[in-house]
């Protein structure tokens, strides 16, 4: 059964990206706004495993660049997922909300997943990569916690 999300207000989106897929997050990046507009980024990195520092850092993303993860974040439409089991390979969580779309690799929609195409693996890797890319060149700033 599918995991119900009430679509973000007003036209917002999240995106949430989570490594590793099973076990305690050590990554967590969140990317939050509204389609055309500039959004921002939150990346956490957890450091020396549990219990360890906690590293947070914030930005800002461009619309331009908003509007490309949005366009990529469409190429997902429809992709199976499975609660417990890592079908894409990319040892992430990729979880996200906008008023057309709320899907994640995680849901309990088991009933799609027969084999994976090769192309749907690149896919999400590439969306799951672009995330991270974008966290990487926008979410410099420390966070005030």
């Amino acid at each position: 059964m599918p995991r119900a999300v009430a679509p973000p207000p007003s036209g917002e989106f999240t995106v949430r990206l989570t490594k590793p897929f099973n076990g305690q997050a050590t990554t967590v990046i969140e990317v939050i706004g509204e389609p055309n507009r500039p959004a921002t980024a939150r990346s956490k990195t957890l450091q020396n495993g549990k219990g360890g520092s906690e590293i947070e850092k914030v930005g800002d993303v461009p619309a331009e660049d908003v509007n490309e993860l949005m366009s990529l974040i469409t190429t997902l439409r429809g992709f199976p997922s499975h609660p417990d089991q890592d079908v894409f390979g990319h040892d992430t969580i990729l979880n996200f909300a906008t008023m057309e779309i709320q899907w994640s690799n995680k849901d309990e929609n088991t009933s799609s997943i027969t084999d994976i195409a090769g192309e749907q693996k690149d896919d999400y890797k590439r969306v799951s990569d672009s995330i991270e890319a974008l966290a990487r060149t926008f979410a410099k700033k420390d966070s005030a916690v």
